[in-house]
């Protein structure tokens, strides 16, 4: 990405009323929070979160939750974003058994006690969210969650309720599902080999979401809505999310982002949950 248009996307998110910016020290390898640091993060009424966890070591990706890692992470992410606390600190897709060792929570813990994060919490696996979502509200840790919810993806749905009932956050992310449901994919579409989309998104997943949502797309004419407006209209529609973050990498996705949302009835969310997407998400699952 040229620095020059992420710029103009967060002046424009901010023109548009937007005061929450997600963000993790993987993504660009500590690039992304510096950009945020220079131009918001000395800000105290933007929140900004971030990530850890997730690292590139000897040119390959892999994961450390260790509480050295973490601690030294968190001191490294302050400095790029330019704060003295971080509003919401977040395990980048920690599993059970990285819980269950103990040390990330650890760190996490020590973290808040000391002022260098506000609020912490999980970013959740995108398919299989519910057994690390049940080990926090187990073991009562953690003020909330990031998990995906859209359209096709529905299953964090059951984390919910007991979400809000504890007084957890909930960050709803790939609310557009990497932009599939904005309904601009036809039969000729096509992405350059360096965008992860171009191996995320055949044609054959982009044929099945048109046939799986057909009666839900249906909805864009009751609510006079674009696919975009209806796609992120639905998941503001549950009280229980707090936020969504549709990613933005220029200034007019900024403005088409968030334009005319709206609050679906109960009984035309009771229809995007019971519309099956499994055989879709199965397609997804297999390209990911």
């Amino acid at each position: 990405m040229d620095d020059a248009v992420s710029e103009q996307a967060v002046f424009a998110s901010l023109d548009k009323g937007i005061n929450f910016f997600d963000t993790a020290d993987i993504y660009g390898l500590g690039h992304s929070e510096e950009i945020l640091g220079k131009l918001i993060g000395k800000r105290s009424d933007i929140v900004i979160a971030t990530k850890a966890g997730n690292v590139s070591r000897d040119q390959q990706f892999t994961v450390d939750y260790s509480k050295k890692y973490i601690l030294d992470a968190c001191e490294a992410s302050l400095k790029r974003l330019q704060r003295e606390s971080i509003d919401y600190y977040q395990l980048h897709s920690a599993r059970v058994q990285h819980l269950q060792n103990g040390e990330c929570i650890e760190a996490m813990q020590l973290l808040q006690q000391e002022g260098k994060i506000r609020y912490w919490g999980i970013s959740l696996n995108s398919f299989q969210p519910v057994p690390e979502g049940d080990y926090f509200f187990q073991q009562g840790i953690g003020n909330g969650f990031q998990l995906v919810l859209n359209l096709i993806n529905k299953n964090a749905l059951p984390l919910l309720q007991t979400a809000k009932e504890k007084g957890m956050g909930v960050i709803a992310r790939m609310p557009l599902q990497f932009g599939l449901l904005t309904g601009k994919f036809d039969h000729s579409f096509s992405f350059p080999e360096n965008d992860h989309r171009s191996k995320r998104i055949t044609k054959e997943i982009a044929a099945a979401t048109n046939e799986s949502l057909n009666t839900v797309w249906e909805l864009c004419s009751k609510y006079e809505c674009s696919k975009t407006q209806l796609a992120l209209s639905y998941i503001l529609s549950y009280d229980e999310v707090s936020t969504v973050i549709p990613g933005i990498r220029t200034a007019q996705q900024a403005n088409d982002n968030t334009g005319e949302l709206f609050i679906l009835s109960n009984e035309d969310k009771l229809l995007i949950e019971n519309t099956s997407t499994a055989a879709l998400m199965q397609l997804i699952l297999n390209q990911a």
